[in-house]
């Protein structure tokens, strides 16, 4: 369950979908076959991304975002694990 990554993810601490423990290990999007940086939030079952749209905001102060449709690959920039076996093969 660890390595395991929802199927909706949220930057925004207001979302039901925000996750802080699972931010914090780090989360690397792949969208249509390359590296996205900039994704606020993600759906993959949906197959969407949201990206902020410049620096506008809405009149509540959020920014607002594009809603990208294709394929979606999320995986943990922090791979659990890999230090252990870096360590036993000294």
């Amino acid at each position: 369950m660890a390595d395991e990554l929802p199927d909706r993810l949220s930057l925004n601490p207001r979302s039901p979908w925000f996750n802080a423990d699972l931010l914090r290990r780090g989360i690397g999007i792949r969208f249509k076959g390359r590296e996205r940086r900039d994704v606020e939030e993600y759906c993959i079952s949906e197959g969407w991304i949201r990206v902020q749209a410049g620096k506008t905001m809405d009149r509540h102060g959020q920014p607002l975002t594009l809603k990208l449709t294709g394929d979606v690959e999320p995986y943990l920039l922090d791979q659990a694990g890999e230090g252990e076996a870096g360590e036993a093969t000294e």
